[in-house]
């Protein structure tokens, strides 16, 4: 096996390992039941109210935002971008894997709760940095920032927090409009929103000599 396929190899494993890592970190926020991260933040508001599982809405929501983003790019669109979509299904499956590994847990106390929050969202980002370390698919959410960021050539960071506020703000009208009251955005939607990508940052600044040793 030749060095650029030795490499390619690593990063699919680390990839599919941050993938799960991810699933485990946003299954720990939902459990903890103060709100779960923005971008899964639509899903799980449905999941409440309807028989699909979390993992199940991911997968369709995912489906959604590489479909906008196949029309907002249109022939811009790359054909190997079309991998978001076996990535969203294993992640859905992940999601869900995870829910079941963690069902015993359903803390009670406020402060196990934001506890379990406050663990989901370092895990979440260890996943995200790996998923970025890897560099080869992004998850559809970021893709769609960035789809967004190439036709109307706006500022990442910004679009970010705009698509992220969004999502929240979209599932929370749903909430309100299917169940009558706010189930699934709460505080920790804002905590996760927060502190995720900071984890993924920081954690990505201390092992900035990682990606040489790993890779050719």
């Amino acid at each position: 096996m030749t060095n650029n396929k030795k490499d390619l190899l690593k990063r699919y494993l680390i990839f599919l390992a941050g993938l799960f890592v991810n699933s485990l970190g946003v299954a720990l926020i939902t459990k903890a039941n103060l709100g779960t991260s923005p971008i899964s933040s639509i899903p799980y508001v449905l999941s409440l109210n309807f028989a699909l599982s979390l993992g199940n809405f991911t997968i369709i929501f995912s489906i959604l935002l590489i479909v906008l983003q196949i029309v907002i790019l249109g022939k811009n669109f790359k054909p190997e971008s079309l991998l978001q979509i076996p990535v969203s299904i294993a992640f859905g499956f992940f999601i869900d894997f995870s829910m079941i590994l963690l069902n015993a847990l359903n803390p009670q106390m406020y402060a196990a709760k934001v506890a379990y929050l406050l663990i989901g969202c370092l895990i979440l980002g260890v996943g995200v940095y790996m998923e970025v370390l890897a560099d080869v698919v992004m998850l559809p959410g970021e893709s769609f920032v960035r789809a967004v960021v190439a036709r109307w050539e706006t500022e990442f960071g910004v679009t970010k927090i705009a698509f992220d506020v969004s999502m929240a703000v979209i599932a929370a009208a749903a909430s309100f409009f299917l169940a009558r009251e706010l189930n699934g955005v709460r505080e920790g939607t804002i905590v996760a929103a927060l502190l995720v990508g900071f984890i993924a940052r920081t954690i990505g600044k201390k092992l900035h000599f990682l990606p040489g040793m790993l890779f050719e």
